[in-house]
């Protein structure tokens, strides 16, 4: 604890104040030293030249010269040296090296080609294999081989980091001639190694001789050295790069190949010609010659040898670059420059990367050819397998060695080696790894020297013929400067950092700061600076884990506008020519107000050190986002943006400038006809022609921009799909074909109609509003009519979004128990069918209707068009241009709102009326600025009261839940910090930050700025199912199978629900009052989702869900059972319980339920889903004869699938087939595999011991016979020999077999017998035996007979429960069989066509499934039927929820807090703290579902269809119009006809009443033809005198409907309104009257009673 409280006061707290200069322990001391000495640069540069130097320009000139040559050249050192680490060349520099044996070349075996090799990102820094080199200076290229006269090698050696002893042996070698391959002899004994020494041939012609080289490690050192860590700051820099090293190592011998460094750079290096090495040292040959070199094996030369034969040893290959870093010993190569690989970013990015190389750029291939010999001999302490484990060594053990390795304890130790490889704790693996071990009887040959630093370096090319030696790694170097990813952003930087400089010293020669602060100025301008070379990571206001490049930037770009405003603010308050303006009595851009301006942001800028620490302003992107949200919210009355265009790490403000730049456009479109309308002045009672065709204009402008998404990529994906459908192609990351998402079809459709009805009825409201606003009915009627509008807008508004929501709610003003306005579901225990329209919810619905489209266009009208009267009177008081440009921002802001969110504008309207125009009407100005400014003030006032509600709620001291020791000791300082509380809320609240708990205690802080959609990232789930999982790892590990991810479907499947009925229940009001960023919490039995709104259209909600975990921890299930218990039935009054009122909740319950975050607002929501049933399979097949059972249907659905099958002819016409089968035609044949067994198998002759074909036949014949009989062509012959039944008995034999190989046990346990049948049920069938390789010859047998039948099997055997004999009758079988076949899917859960299944809504879906959880290891049979389930609806605060994911996202990135049972995520039912918490995006939370932003449309939902209407579209229109005229002309034929049969005409001017009868309301699953149809009464009015009045009286019914009610559509009432008979309702069965003979229609024979009556009147 206190490390990493150190931790963070030095690599968070002090960086943050300093822009990111710290020491760092763990860091070498140049690297410290250099980043002192550069912040002391930066800070007292521009101190000493402002103190010493007369303030003059060329001073800052000198001083922006000298800073942009600072950063120039550094950014360009880091630059080239990255580049360097890409493409460079690493040298290593040694002394003479003496050579004292050879060794004899063998030539006999062929040697495999080396693959490519490892990336070295596998590998940390710090790790090489050495060469000995004849000249100290030389390239590892420039190393000669000896003569091929010589016969043994004469010196090898390893280079290693100073901590790791560096051990010398002797050894022989003969070299080759060029561009020939040599093999090795093959020699008796073991104990020493033979090699391959080859040469290869460079591009230029040259030939090069190479000596291998071999390091030769003992037991005591190599587990001496196995986790030391060798890492210091000489080596880290030195050893670290090293990528032009391969090494060819083997796990059982020391057999050693020539190493030769990479080609890339041939052409810059031009080494000098081979020389031969020195004579060696006498006394050195007698030592390693003789018995040695005589008793070497043969080396085993095997797959696993060619597979880790060379090994790059270098961290440089991070970021999956290709190079030419192979060894050709003899092979001719010509090298090519490597192409530059993607940038490594940071140090932990670079230690991450562990991807490989599966080739080489260029045309030319790489081969090694290399043999080598295999110990002989026990060696002691040597774990080869670990090394053959680790691909660091690259031979096979041999045979008989393979057996004597204890593969355990090698498994155990090569993964604790790549856990510290990994982890970056030892970036120098222990050299033991890379070599193979000496004989004991040769450790006396060993040369042990002292420790010594390598002398590894790079050339760092200044100019042509000039380098440098560069002895530094890529880590080191990313611990010492950050890197730019392109030239661009270095050029950016360099330009930043000049800015900040010009600016700063700019603002120290105007004199605004003095004493002190001239100090702090500097340190800003030094922190501001040194960000751009060394970032503070992560920052306080870093959205992310690991390196945010984006951050970078925040510090230099904020200092460049503070300076920036700063010297604008004081020139325009110095000149004074900017004219002043006072509003409510304040006047702006007065000199006082710019100076007071300039003052505060000086104090800003000087505060950047606690800023930044705090985090308090966001990354530049975010800011920028966020205020174009802000512009486009409050000042033209947009929606959210959705922030879906997103660049690599965060999100960009794109969307936010799509949706400004829509709303800038309009409103200059506008500005134009407002400006030539009031420049001239207005006569009394007219109101001018322009005016008029600006208020059309601006309404209907205003109607389509609030129908529109601010999100362009479903406008775009339409405008694709119509003009561009090349563009549509597949990407390799969409699914495949067959089970293509529906949804973006869906929502382009949507778009699509909402485009349509705009094209009508755009004009039609300009026209109207034109007509309208020319009447001059707001001039003539003033000042009557505005307050008529007032008190209607604010009657309606408050029985709309007041009196109705808090009757329907369910604790109606916390003190009723149960709510006045119920729903039909909510006395049910369990929902059947979907939500019943109420005529409260119709009645919401109209009331919305009338105040979107009648009264708030008038209130607004009439103030447009009383704003413009009064500035064409006052042209010379008022500014004409300025009040034509507020006019067009005022009109379409308060349009588009209160076509969005009309639920708030009655309470803004109303005070603002009062306020205005009765407490203060003074204060007022006119009433459309007061009213347009108190909308953008009281969404401030909301956002205050809900923060300052959540504060209350949270620290409320008798409901305090702490979750640590830290929140007792912080609970008693937030007394003192109540009032700074206070105006952080106000801060908050003006700047749309979260006010969020410090580690979850009572102490808030403000956070920095964010979006309504908050998260910066767009980040949702992506399930991991078998269409993206390899399919080894579906086999072997099946990483998908994890319950969280399983079950994350139903979540996606619940949004997809949403996305089509949300929109169209809020505006019934059945979530209650809703604005944006609202959240809810969805509960249910098993599902618990939050929902947050993102934005609110006119017609169109923007969500986005976030599932939890179903079996959540203690704390979740705490919460859960908070918000689905009731509390009507408590009696408690303080200590004592004297009960409550009938209907009334008592007073704890009613004082518990106002200190509370939340609120429920419904308890019966309805919505379509699947209810989840799971059985445990081992329960169900304990015992033998339920397994018999199961394999009997296994047997019997396989015979169904062949039967069924449209190949079964060709499968039967198959000779390969046939032949198989054969055997099985003899009378003695008997398959005795150990797979069948009495126990389980029906068919079992214990007689033989096995299956025969007549005991198949005699269980089995009867229903394969049937099944023959169900098909369309029998075959005909279905006799106990024939074709049929062999085959049938062929495939049931088959896949019993199947089901027993899979179990991988021949015994009779459980346990194996589920594992075989969870994987024949995932697909995983293993063909082992050879009498089945037959079912080869057509793999449909398989996917198509064999797979389906034990699927099929495991459903009957689960209807087997319920029914144990109904199956035995064939008929009933086989139809059960049919009828699963075609409403039911039985799959894996991980195969993609379960997914297509749910979000294609099957009805019932089955699967069975592995869990494997908590130590539990069981399988479970999933059913899923689809039905209605009921929610909970609970709204929470938002300001809750904002503050409780800022907090987490402050702890867990910028505090590193990583404990698991932290006290901010503990449970606080008051403020569903824990829920929350989980709800954040991953790694922060833990949700194991989380949804794209989705939109819902309302012209989906078909109950507010039956209210409203569909859309008014061209195509209805002519749809009805087309209609009207045939019923017209029916109409007409009816009324003349005076002696035809009634039966005849159609049914002019008759009626229908009908009974409201609930069944009438039907769904999308539900046909209507399948309800019970209502009785008709006909009632027929006097038959019509003439033909003209008959066709009127049956077309006027059509016109009282909405114009795009056509045929089929559904009327008010969820009736069928059938336009064939307009007079004339129905339920949906087509029946209207009599006269449908002649249509085709049935007819309804009127009753001699009804005939009667008619004739009577």
């Amino acid at each position: 604890m206190g490390s990493q409280a150190l931790q963070i006061l030095r690599q968070g707290v002090w960086a943050s104040i300093t822009g990111g200069w710290y020491v760092d322990p763990h860091q070498s001391t140049f690297s410290n030293c250099f980043h002192l000495y550069l912040w002391i640069f930066l800070l007292a540069f521009p101190f000493l030249l402002y103190m010493s130097l007369p303030p003059s320009l060329v001073v800052a000139a000198v001083y922006c010269a000298v800073v942009a040559a600072f950063f120039t050249a550094i950014k360009a050192v880091n630059f080239h040296l990255h580049a360097m680490f890409d493409l460079g060349e690493m040298v290593e520099k040694r002394q003479v090296s003496h050579i004292t044996d050879a060794c004899d070349l063998d030539r006999t075996v062929p040697v495999p080609p080396l693959p490519p090799p490892r990336q070295a990102s596998s590998l940390p820094s710090g790790l090489a294999l050495g060469l000995v080199s004849s000249e100290p200076d030389h390239p590892v290229s420039s190393i000669p081989f000896l003569p091929s006269e010589q016969p043994f090698l004469l010196a090898q050696q390893v280079v290693r980091p100073k901590d790791l002893k560096l051990l010398r042996t002797s050894g022989g070698c003969v070299g080759h001639q060029p561009g020939r391959r040599k093999a090795p002899r093959k020699r008796g004994g073991g104990g020493s190694s033979s090699f391959d020494c080859g040469s290869y041939r460079r591009h230029h012609g040259q030939h090069r001789d190479y000596i291998p080289v071999r390091s030769r490690l003992g037991a005591k050192t190599y587990s001496e050295n196995l986790f030391e860590d060798s890492s210091d700051e000489d080596d880290g820099s030195s050893l670290g790069s090293q990528r032009h090293y391969s090494s060819d190592d083997d796990d059982s011998s020391s057999s050693t190949s020539c190493y030769s460094p990479d080609l890339a750079n041939a052409g810059v290096t031009n080494p000098p010609p081979s020389t031969q090495l020195p004579i060696p040292r006498e006394g050195t040959l007698s030592e390693t010659s003789g018995p040695i070199l005589s008793q070497r094996p043969q080396r085993s030369a095997s797959t696993a040898s060619a597979k880790t034969h060379a090994r790059v040893l270098s961290m440089d290959e991070a970021g999956g670059g290709h190079t030419n870093t192979v060894v050709l010993p003899s092979t001719m190569l010509t090298s090519s420059t490597p192409a530059p690989r993607p940038l490594t970013i940071s140090k932990s990015d670079l230690e991450a990367r562990t991807s490989h190389t599966d080739g080489f750029p260029g045309t030319h291939h790489h081969r090694l050819d290399s043999l080598g010999g295999s110990w002989a001999g026990n060696q002691t302490g040597w774990r080869a397998g670990e090394l053959v484990e680790e691909g660091a060594v690259g031979g096979a053990l041999a045979p008989e060695e393979g057996g004597k390795r204890d593969s355990v304890s090698s498994v155990k130790r090569t993964q604790a080696i790549r856990r510290r490889h990994n982890a970056g704790s030892n970036p120098t693996p222990p050299p033991s790894t890379m070599g193979s071990p000496p004989r004991l009887s040769q450790e006396n040959t060993l040369m042990i020297e002292e420790k010594a630093k390598p002398k590894h370096y790079y050339r760092f090319w200044v100019l042509p013929g000039k380098w440098l030696r560069v002895r530094y790694d890529r880590l080191a170097l990313l611990a010492l400067l950050d890197r730019n990813r392109g030239v661009g952003e270095n050029v950016f930087a360099v330009v930043l950092a000049s800015m900040v400089a010009f600016l700063g010293f700019l603002l120290l020669l105007q004199g605004f700061f003095r004493d002190i602060w001239v100090f702090q100025f500097c340190l800003v301008i030094a922190s501001c600076q040194y960000s751009l070379l060394k970032s503070v990571q992560p920052d306080a206001a870093s959205p992310m884990h690991g390196h945010n490049w984006v951050i970078v930037y925040s510090r230099p770009v904020y200092f460049c506008l503070c300076c920036a405003h700063v010297w604008v603010f004081d020139l325009a308050g110095r000149s004074g020519h900017l004219q002043p303006f006072s509003l409510y009595g304040v006047t702006f851009f007065s000199t006082h107000f710019l100076l007071c301006a300039r003052d505060v942001l000086i104090v800003f800028t000087l505060c950047f050190p606690i800023i930044f620490l705090f985090g308090l302003v966001p990354q530049v992107n975010t800011f920028l986002m966020c205020l174009l949200e802000q512009v486009d919210m409050h000042i033209f009355g947009g929606t959210v943006t959705h922030n879906i265009l997103s660049l690599l790490t965060t999100t960009s403000p794109l969307s936010s400038l799509y949706s400004l730049l829509r709303s800038v456009l309009v409103t200059a479109l506008l500005y134009g006809f407002c400006l030539g309308a009031i420049i001239a002045p207005w006569e009394h009672p007219h109101v001018p022609v322009l005016f008029s065709v600006f208020c059309g204009l601006l309404l209907a402008f205003s109607y389509h921009l609030s129908r529109q998404s601010s999100d362009p990529i479903i406008l775009w994906s339409l405008v694709r799909s119509k003009f561009f459908p090349e563009l549509l192609g597949r990407t390799p990351e969409e699914p495949p074909l067959e089970i293509k998402d529906p949804l973006p079809e869906k929502l382009r459709n949507s778009v699509k109609e909402i485009f349509h009805s705009d094209l009508v009825m755009c004009p039609l409201m300009a026209v109207i509003t034109f007509a309208v606003s020319a009447s001059t009915v707001f001039i003539a009627l003033q000042p009557a009519l505005s307050y008529i509008l007032y008190m209607v807008a604010g009657g309606v508004g408050f029985l709309t979004h007041y009196l109705l929501p808090q009757l329907r709610k369910q604790l109606p003003w916390f003190c009723l128990a149960h709510p006045v306005l119920r729903s039909r579901e909510y006395s049910q225990f369990e929902v059947r069918d979907a939500a019943q329209l109420m005529w409260f919810e119709k009645l919401y619905a109209w009331l919305q209707c009338l105040e979107k489209y009648l009264i708030y266009p008038a209130v607004v009208l009439n103030s447009l068009t009383t704003e413009a009267q009064l500035v064409s009177q006052n042209p010379m008081k008022l500014n004409i241009y300025g009040r034509a440009l507020f006019i067009s921002l005022a009109g379409m802001k308060l349009l588009r709102s209160s076509f969005c969110a009309p639920s708030l504008q009655y309470v803004t309207l109303c005070f603002t009326a009062l306020f205005f125009l009765f407490d203060y009407p003074h204060f007022s100005e006119t009433f459309l600025l007061d009213y347009y400014l108190m909308s953008i003030l009281f969404s401030k006032l909301w956002d205050l009261l809900y923060k300052l509600r959540f504060v209350l709620t949270y620290i409320a001291p008798w409901q305090i839940t702490w979750g640590s020791a830290f929140h007792a000791f912080a609970q008693p300082f937030a007394v003192p910090h109540s009032a700074m509380l206070f105006v952080q809320a106000v801060f908050s609240a003006l700047f749309s930050t979260p006010l969020n708990p410090v580690l979850g205690s009572a102490v808030f802080i403000t956070s920095y700025t964010r979006p309504v959609k908050f998260w910066e990232r767009d980040y949702n789930t992506k399930r991991v199912d078998h269409s993206n999982t390899r399919l080894a790892t579906q086999l072997d590990r099946n990483p998908g199978a994890d319950d969280n991810n399983l079950n994350s479907i139903f979540y996606e499947h619940l949004t997809r629900s949403l996305q089509h009925s949300l929109c169209g229940d809020l505006l019934l009001g059945r979530w209650g009052n809703y604005t944006t960023g609202d959240c809810f919490i969805l509960a249910s039995d098993y599902l618990n989702a939050l929902v947050h709104i993102i934005e609110i259209g006119n017609g169109l909600v923007t969500f986005q869900l976030r599932g939890l975990e179903f079996r959540g921890t203690y704390c979740q299930q705490r919460e859960v059972e908070a918000i689905t218990e009731g509390v009507e039935e408590d009696e408690g009054c303080c200590c004592c319980e004297p009960g409550h009122l009938p209907h009334m909740l008592s007073f704890n319950a009613a004082f518990g339920q106002r200190w509370l975050a939340w609120e429920v607002a419904a308890t019966k929501y309805v919505l379509e889903g699947y209810s989840i049933s799971d059985n445990n399979a081992a329960s169900m097949l304990q015992v033998f004869d339920l397994r018999k059972i199961l394999i009997t249907y296994y047997v019997k659905s396989i015979v169904y699938y062949v039967s069924r099958s449209p190949k079964l002819e060709e499968w039967l016409a198959n000779e390969m087939v046939q032949e198989a089968l054969r055997p099985c035609l003899g009378p003695a044949y008997v398959d005795s595999d150990p797979t069948f067994n009495l126990n389980i198998d029906e068919d079992y002759d214990h007689r033989a011991s096995g299956v025969t074909p007549s005991s198949f036949c005699i269980v089995y014949l009867d229903w394969i016979q049937y099944c023959n009989s169900r098909r369309q062509t029998p075959v005909e012959e279905s006799k106990r020999d024939s074709p049929l039944v062999t085959l049938c008995f062929g495939l049931c034999v088959l896949g019993r077999r199947a089901l027993g190989t899979a179990s991988h046990s021949m015994s009779a346990s459980l346990e194996p017998f589920l594992y075989g049948l969870h994987a024949l049920f995932k697909g995983d069938f293993r063909i082992t035996s050879p009498r089945d390789e037959w079912v080869f010859a057509d793999m449909d047998l398989l996917n198509r007979v064999v797979a389906p039948g034990v699927r099929m099997s495991l459903k009957l055997h689960q209807d087997h429960f319920t029914s144990p004999d109904e199956y035995e009758d064939p008929v009933v079988l086989y139809d059960a069989i049919t009828a699963n076949e075609e409403k039911m899917v039985i799959s894996h859960e991980g195969d993609p066509v379960w997914r297509g299944a749910i979000l294609a809504n099957m009805p019932s879906l089955l699967a069975l499934r592995h869990v494997m959880d908590d130590g539990s290891d069981e399988y479970k049979i999933i059913m899923l039927n689809k039905r209605f389930l009921s929610f909970r609806v609970i709204k929470v605060n938002r300001e809750c929820v904002r503050g409780l994911w800022a907090g987490q996202q402050q702890e867990l990135v910028f505090l590193r807090n990583r404990n698991p049972e932290r006290g901010s995520i503990q449970n606080a039912k008051q403020a569903l703290r824990n829920m929350i918490n989980s709800s954040c995006d991953q790694p922060i939370g833990y949700p194991i579902y989380v949804s794209p932003l989705t939109t819902s449309f309302a012209g989906g939902h078909t109950q507010l269809r039956s209210v409203w209407g569909g859309p008014v579209s061209p195509h209805n229109i002519y749809t009805w119009l087309i209609s009207s005229w045939d019923r017209l002309q029916k109409g007409c034929g009816a009324g003349c006809n005076s002696g035809g049969n009634i039966e005849d005409s159609d049914c002019g001017g008759g009626s229908t009443s009908i009974s409201n009868n609930p069944s009438a309301h039907t769904t999308q699953s539900t046909p209507a033809s399948s309800l019970p149809q209502p009785h008709f009464t006909f009632i027929h009015p006097p038959m019509a005198p003439s033909c003209r009045s008959a066709a009127l009286w049956s077309w006027l019914p059509c016109l009282a409907q909405a114009a795009s009610w056509t045929e089929g559509t559904k009327g008010p009432g969820g009736q069928d309104w059938d336009m064939a008979c307009p007079t004339r309702v129905s339920t949906g069965s087509g029946a209207c009257q009599a006269g449908r003979a002649s249509t085709g229609q049935p007819q309804l024979r009127v009753t001699v009673e009804l005939l009667s009556s008619y004739g009577h009147r």
